[in-house]
């Protein structure tokens, strides 16, 4: 823990912040509606969409770009020069969970299933016995797309009765393709069945509908959790949770004018599967909205390398608090703990992007905004993951500096938080992008 981490945070816990976090979780059961709901936020603070097939010009203000599950928005201040650089907090949309196949109607027995399909490093045994809805977006035939949120219970993947695996307490062993088939009813299959019910629940005709992408969601709310509520339970925390921060610190900064850097969200979709799509942090649409940016303010080549040169970039994504159950997984000299503000993420063989360099910027932002802040690294017997912080520093040549909240559970279907750290993570993400 940093010396800075012994200091208290500046005012009070504000818990509005996370009351809102809360309803930007249940309101985005999926990147589509992640980036739905993240515009709809900046829209209110006068940001307005900018189409990628468009020109752009060089008006200041408020500005985003929509890709799918992705969204980039930035901030030009009045006056902002051609090679002003940026300050980007990068996050992602996307959260492990299980995704309808493209034949999506099976069943056996009597029962009547959904075929899905396992997305990125899911804890498959926390989808067991939960009630399940359905979110996504419908394409239909003109290439228009259409959100659908099915969020009550209908859906369910059942676990075997003890009485039928005697074994089960002593070490579950979950095959993705026979064990995970959710149910949705009993009777005959019939080819269609699925997307005529979701078609309906969007409003559309099935007819019209030429293409899918639907993913599973836990429909229990998010709530708060302990004898003092000091605790946040809920889904999609990994990554939601840096997304809401980062479009709250962006939002706070409309109207200002005498910003020395150019303030950016960048929200990528596939983070959980490598990142490679042309939404994801592999792709080229950061690279070609900062460029655009540049040139469209009468930049030259010349003025889009000083400006990446001058640019710094935070990956904020959650990380690994010290669990009580497991504290032997941590590095026994970092611990990081709940409400004990974001922590900085270490990995010398750059899984993490983070150097020295890099600590001192995020340590002079939370010691602007009188933040308290941890550091966190593997255990060195342990695997370490990876943030699109190396893919940012490496694709675009940018400092890239890995951040994030710590939680439990990370990868479940309902994580846990201290229900402090949205709120200071947030404050901190406005020191950084004012610079």
């Amino acid at each position: 823990m940093s010396s800075a981490a012994s200091r208290p945070a500046a005012g009070p816990f504000d818990r509005g912040h996370t009351d809102d976090l809360m309803a930007f979780l249940t309101a985005s059961p999926s990147p589509y509606h992640a980036v739905a709901s993240a515009a709809e936020r900046l829209e209110k603070a006068g940001f307005r969409r900018v189409e990628e097939t468009a020109a752009w010009d060089a008006t200041s203000g408020g500005k985003y770009v929509i890709r799918g599950g992705a969204i980039i928005a930035w901030y030009v201040p009045e006056g902002a020069s051609a090679h002003t650089p940026y300050r980007i907090v990068g996050a992602h949309t996307d959260s492990p969970n299980l995704r309808v196949k493209p034949r999506p109607d099976m069943g056996a027995h009597g029962w009547r299933q959904v075929a899905v399909e396992i997305y990125g490093g899911t804890l498959l045994n926390t989808w067991l016995d939960r009630d399940l809805g359905l979110a996504g977006r419908l394409t239909l035939r003109d290439g228009s797309h259409h959100l659908v949120n099915v969020d009550r219970p209908l859906l369910r993947v059942p676990q075997l009765a003890i009485h039928l695996d005697r074994g089960v307490n002593d070490g579950l062993k979950l095959e993705r393709q026979r064990h995970m088939q959710p149910i949705w009813g009993i009777g005959e299959v019939h080819e269609g069945d699925l997307i005529s019910f979701v078609a309906a629940e969007a409003g559309v005709d099935a007819e019209d509908v030429s293409g899918w992408d639907l993913m599973v969601h836990a429909v229990d709310a998010p709530a708060y959790l302990g004898r003092d509520r000091e605790l946040l339970a809920g889904p999609r925390m990994d990554n939601l949770l840096s997304v809401h921060a980062a479009v709250a610190a962006l939002a706070s900064l409309a109207g200002r004018d005498d910003l020395p850097y150019i303030p950016v969200l960048a929200a990528f979709d596939h983070e959980e599967n490598g990142s490679e799509a042309d939404t994801g942090a592999q792709g080229p649409l950061l690279g070609n909205v900062l460029e655009r940016s540049v040139y469209a303010r009468g930049g030259s080549y010349e003025d889009r390398a000083r400006a990446f040169a001058g640019t710094v970039c935070l990956s904020s994504d959650t990380g690994h608090a010290v669990h009580p159950n497991y504290a032997e997984r941590h590095d026994p000299t970092h611990h990081p703990r709940v409400n004990g503000g974001p922590i900085l993420k270490v990995n010398v063989n750059q899984r993490y992007a983070t150097d020295g360099s890099g600590r001192a910027v995020f340590a002079a932002a939370c010691e602007k905004a009188g933040v308290p802040w941890q550091s966190f690294v593997s255990n060195n017997d342990m695997p370490c993951g990876t943030t699109i912080g190396p893919i940012t520093a490496a694709r675009h040549g940018i400092k890239t500096v890995d951040i994030g909240v710590a939680i439990l559970s990370m990868h479940s279907a309902r994580e846990l938080c201290g229900a402090k750290d949205p709120y200071l993570l947030a404050n901190a993400l406005v020191a950084f992008l004012e610079g």
